[in-house]
C-alpha cells in the first residue's frame, strides 16, 4: 500500500485571489472555506478523487525565493502556445528562474509570485 497526495496547500497573502487565478487555470471550484482558507478542487468530485485538491492558506508573510516546489501544468485541449496566452489573460506572468530560453517549457508565476511550469505535451482531461 502506498500514499498519494490528496491536497496542496499553497501560503496566500490573498487566497481569494489565488483561488480565483488557479479555479480558472485548472478549471476547479470552491469547495470550502474555513477562516481565511479556501479549498479548490475538480467540480463534483473534491477531495479523495483522482486530482489533489488545493487549500490556499491565509499568511502575511511575503514570497522570497525561488520555490523549493511548484507545480507543472500541461493543456488538455488546445497547443502549448494557445494555453500560455491563456494563461496570460488569466492573470499568469513569464518569470526568470535562470533558465536558458531553450526550454521546451514556460516558467510563470501566478499573481502572487509562485512559480509554476506550462509543459508542451497535451494530456487527457480527467
Amino acid at each position: 500500500m502506498a500514499c498519494r497526495i490528496t491536497e496542496l496547500v499553497l501560503d496566500a497573502r490573498d487566497p481569494e485571489l489565488l483561488a480565483r487565478f488557479w479555479c480558472e487555470v485548472l478549471g476547479y471550484v470552491e469547495l470550502s472555506r474555513e477562516g481565511a482558507d479556501i479549498e479548490i478542487g475538480p467540480p463534483g468530485i473534491g477531495f479523495g478523487g483522482p486530482q489533489p485538491t488545493i487549500i490556499l492558506s491565509r499568511s502575511d508573510e511575503p514570497k522570497t525565493g525561488k520555490l523549493r516546489l511548484h507545480l507543472d501544468v500541461n493543456a488538455t485541449d488546445r497547443d502549448q502556445d494557445a494555453e500560455l496566452e491563456r494563461l496570460l489573460a488569466a492573470g499568469a506572468r513569464p518569470a526568470d528562474v535562470g533558465q536558458t530560453g531553450e526550454e521546451s517549457w514556460h516558467v510563470l508565476a501566478d499573481p502572487e509570485g509562485n512559480e509554476f511550469c506550462l509543459l508542451r505535451r497535451r494530456v487527457a482531461p480527467v
